[in-house]
């Protein structure tokens, strides 16, 4: 098991590609705690997790407030004493063009998926240096890179400035040991692409070179790649996770 033993801690990890990502750790052996603002859809994972035989800690957490996570690694060191990778995955998303989106919709999406990563991040390093050792994994989006024209301005914006934060975390904190890294998925199978109509799946899978949607499970391994020691001297890196509908 690649994970053994490790504590993982893992945003927005309730639903979709968090929730992949939270069991695929479970799977390997890591003791994870989910966070996430849905109590319900954590009791579920939970079940879930302890069917697998894995250590969970699920957190409800809102994480654009950063006492609330200060209060949530305070949770976690208190129970595992430690934080080995923490995947910042939660996000939010709101649909509309420059004209329609509204100053509220930008601030959200930008406290959610920007602010958000930063509290976390700055929440943990202290620990992360001190055991001169930890991981940070980042999903972040092709629309962080290219841009989205089915989103409100804030989306891309919010991911290209993670990325960003990624990139200067990554040589701050690799003398401490610490690697940061992101990956960049596009069209994965979740709930809100469930929602799509049959033509716009089509227009979708057209513009992807290997013919299909991705998986949360695509993106789960992607993460758990940057986050094992097969990735142990990679860092500053974003990996594309789209099928081939974006190369550089």
């Amino acid at each position: 098991m690649r994970f053994k033993n490790q504590v993982a801690v893992v945003t927005g990890a309730a639903k979709g590609i968090g929730r992949s990502i939270a069991l695929a750790l479970i799977d390997e052996g890591a003791k994870v705690v989910p966070v996430d603002v849905d109590r319900e859809a954590l009791r579920s994972l939970q079940v879930e997790a302890e069917k697998r035989g894995g250590q969970i800690l699920p957190v409800v957490c809102d994480i654009e407030k950063s006492p609330d996570v200060k209060t949530m690694v305070e949770e976690v060191l208190g129970t595992f004493g430690r934080i080995d990778l923490l995947v910042n995955n939660a996000g939010i998303i709101r649909r509309g063009t420059i004209e329609t989106v509204g100053e509220d919709d930008w601030d959200r999406v930008i406290a959610v998926n920007l602010k958000g990563t930063f509290n976390c991040c700055k929440a943990v390093v202290g620990t992360m240096k001190r055991q001169r050792s930890g991981t940070i994994v980042n999903v972040s989006s092709i629309a962080g890179k290219i841009g989205d024209i089915t989103s409100a301005p804030g989306y891309g914006s919010s991911k290209a400035g993670s990325d960003a934060l990624m990139k200067t975390l990554a040589r701050q904190l690799a003398p401490s040991g610490i690697r940061v890294n992101a990956v960049a998925p596009h069209a994965i199978e979740t709930e809100m692409s469930a929602q799509w109509s049959e033509a716009k799946r089509r227009e979708v899978i057209a513009g992807i070179p290997l013919g299909r949607l991705g998986r949360p499970q695509d993106v789960a391994d992607a993460v758990l790649f940057l986050a094992s020691d097969a990735a142990s001297f990679i860092t500053g890196e974003i990996l594309d996770v789209n099928g081939g509908a974006f190369m550089d």
